[in-house]
């Protein structure tokens, strides 16, 4: 098996982890909290165990868990021929992670970066090793979506490329090569149309219920963008429409007062079990994954 290391135990570590592990890679997934790493293993078994009777493909969580090791140090990943990067949209805690990594791990290993909006040619000129750092935007749910984003920076070497492009494809993926440029392609459109959405219900122009309904009724979208934005977290949705707006010094970018208020009183979403709607009851999203559902509480 090929080790792949996964920096952070978030909702996208989490899914990337599960997503190696059930294509056939070794995987080392650190997280600096133990409950976070606790709460994706659980989380890995409870989709894996209803993979099956939700239309997915059947998979064994046993075989699948057994290929993870959990670790709340970062020396393990010294083992690992690629490092995919998983953690907030924070430069400053970002650069401090890299920093870490540099100097933990070979040379020769890539590091991935797995940013919503940060450009990747910044994150590699955080690091010794330039030529080898890429960036891979993967889509949530990470196990559920083939397409990828996959973005070199100015320095990247095309044996980096081919090597990413290889560990991407064993994962059932279609990466998309785009340059680097801040937000890359889905980011700089899919954020403004949250932020937006977000307005809308700032300015009391309709609900969050109404809002989403215009565009899965209209537009034929499974989900609408504050369904979208429950679904990413609406503190991710917050941190990368700021890096938008410092990158670009743009006021199109400005972010909605409503999404820092809900960032500050903990309403993040799915994973805090409130964000623009209130989730109680476990059902089934139309991706296939295993979510709650509620009333709009906003």
């Amino acid at each position: 098996m090929t080790v792949v290391g996964v920096a952070g135990a978030g909702v996208m570590g989490t899914g990337v982890a599960r997503n190696l592990a059930q294509t056939g890679h070794r995987v080392v997934l650190v997280d600096t909290e133990q409950t976070a790493l606790d709460r994706a293993l659980e989380t890995i078994e409870r989709e894996c165990r209803l993979s099956g009777l939700m239309g997915g493909p059947k998979v064994d969580a046993a075989t699948v868990l057994a290929a993870i090791e959990p670790s709340v140090s970062a020396e393990p990943l010294a083992g690992a021929g690629i490092v995919i990067e998983n953690i907030t949209e924070n430069w400053d805690r970002k650069r401090a992670l890299y920093a870490e990594l540099d100097r933990i791990c070979p040379q020769e290993t890539v590091f991935v970066v797995n940013t919503s909006a940060i450009p990747i040619t910044t994150v590699a000129g955080a690091t010794s090793r330039p030529e080898r750092v890429i960036g891979v935007h993967f889509m949530n749910p990470v196990p559920m979506k083939t397409a990828v984003e996959l973005i070199p920076g100015v320095h990247t070497s095309p044996e980096t490329i081919l090597r990413t492009r290889k560990l991407l494809q064993d994962m059932g993926k279609k990466p998309l090569e785009v340059k680097d440029s801040c937000g890359f392609v889905s980011n700089r459109v899919l954020m403004l149309t949250v932020n937006e959405a977000a307005f809308l219900v700032h300015e009391g122009v309709a609900t969050a219920e109404t809002v989403d309904d215009v565009f899965r009724s209209c537009f034929g979208h499974p989900m609408g963008p504050l369904e979208t934005a429950d679904l990413i977290g609406v503190d991710t949705i917050l941190y990368s429409v700021e890096v938008l707006y410092e990158h670009y010094a743009d006021s199109k970018y400005r972010p909605c007062p409503l999404l820092r208020q809900m960032t500050d009183a903990g309403l993040h979403g799915r994973k805090s079990g409130r964000g623009f709607y209130t989730y109680e009851q476990p059902i089934t999203s139309t991706a296939g994954e295993h979510v709650t559902s509620g009333a709009a509480s906003a």
